[in-house]
């Protein structure tokens, strides 16, 4: 019998990146509007990726099945 094929969220393939290791890269939050609030020193954080957890990993996973 033939093995069902599972369709990837396109939206989690537009979010997530897979690294050669196997991490998933992220886009940072909170960077999309009113950011004079925030001092340049956390905005500068905010425009560098970041990774998600591990206990976040399998929801990611189960979404994108074929880039694991």
């Amino acid at each position: 019998m033939a093995k069902i094929k599972v369709k990837t969220k396109s939206g989690a393939t537009k979010r997530f990146r897979v690294t050669a290791k196997g991490k998933v890269k992220r886009k940072k939050n909170h960077l999309s509007h009113i950011l004079t609030t925030h001092p340049r020193k956390v905005k500068r954080r905010y425009r560098k990726k970041g990774y998600v957890r591990e206990t976040e990993l399998p929801a990611v996973r189960a979404m994108m099945p074929y880039n694991f």
